[in-house]
């Protein structure tokens, strides 16, 4: 695919563009369509991110979303219809909070709390970036996806999985100590970050004002990677023959919102593994800015069925 064909944000952008529908059984709601990817079921922020931009097109302006929490229950078809249906359950002064419920073809897959404040005065604390983080390589100086992947072949990657990891998810992603799309790079350790920037600058989005939309693309962006960590430690690729995963529930809070055009550049996604047994892993990310402002706090439990027998 040439570059001016590059399909950019796009994606992003259409994901969470939501149609109006006559509510079934709540107070409000949405259709979107899922987009295109080289797997059997759509990706988790997929739905993630249009319950997100469902939730806020029902509460009132001047207040900004602080938290949701999530359970994936079915997968969800591709280049198919997800009607988002919101409840509104509590409207206060300071605070609202949503549910929404994402069914296809008469069956809920999806389902999320969402919590907004209108914010008020007080003392502020971020937490930096750890120490294994302090010498992360400018991304610049780092292969995109793309660029690793050109003249790599191996495990289940196809050409339509390369593409899809290279430039079919509206963000470049620069991965540090290196990826773990065929094999582990750097070694099997619980840490990694990743520089994340969209390929393009982000469009405006219909009923949603531009900071609306660029929490939703954190929402969107961050279930990409947030099982890394978990894969890393345990030696595992994402082409590894026999490897299934999914998301399983996933919790996001919102520190502080990101100022206008830090969604268009790159931010720093730190993320680490934090636990695996039984067939399930939890991650940890944190988003940060390039001067360590820190946005976001990301934690997602996964199901990591490993391949049986070892690696084909």
């Amino acid at each position: 695919m040439s570059a001016p064909d590059l399909p950019g944000s796009r994606i992003f952008t259409d994901a969470i563009t939501l149609e109006p529908a006559t509510p079934e059984l709540f107070d409000v709601a949405f259709t979107a369509v899922t987009q295109p990817c080289p797997w059997p079921k759509a990706y988790g922020g997929d739905l993630v991110a249009p319950a997100v931009a469902a939730a806020m097109r029902t509460v009132e302006d001047g207040k900004v979303m602080h938290s949701m929490h999530s359970y994936f229950m079915r997968p969800a078809e591709i280049g198919a219809e997800v009607r988002y249906e919101v409840e509104l359950l509590r409207d206060g002064r300071g605070y609202s909070t949503r549910q929404v419920r994402g069914y296809q073809n008469g069956k809920p897959l999806y389902v999320c709390l969402v919590g907004f404040a209108a914010g008020e005065g007080g003392g502020t604390f971020a937490a930096a970036p750890g120490d294994e983080l302090a010498a992360v390589p400018d991304p610049e100086s780092l292969p995109s996806s793309a660029a690793y992947l050109h003249d790599r072949t191996g495990g289940t990657m196809t050409e339509e999985s390369r593409g899809y990891w290279s430039h079919g998810r509206s963000f470049d992603m620069r991965h540090v100590p290196g990826p773990v799309y065929l094999t582990v790079e750097g070694g099997a350790r619980p840490h990694q970050a990743i520089w994340v920037k969209p390929f393009d600058a982000l469009r405006p989005v219909a009923g949603l004002t531009d900071t609306q939309r660029d929490l939703a693309a954190l929402a969107y962006v961050c279930d990409y990677t947030i099982l890394e960590p978990v894969l890393r430690v345990l030696d595992l690729a994402w082409a590894d023959q026999g490897l299934v995963t999914a998301s399983l529930d996933h919790a996001m809070w919102l520190h502080r919102a990101p100022a206008p055009g830090d969604l268009d550049g790159w931010l720093l996604y730190a993320q680490e593994a934090v636990a695996a047994d039984d067939g399930r892993g939890v991650g940890l990310g944190r988003f940060f800015t390039p001067d360590h402002r820190h946005l976001a706090t990301v934690v997602q439990e996964g199901m990591i069925r490993e391949p049986r027998g070892g690696r084909a």
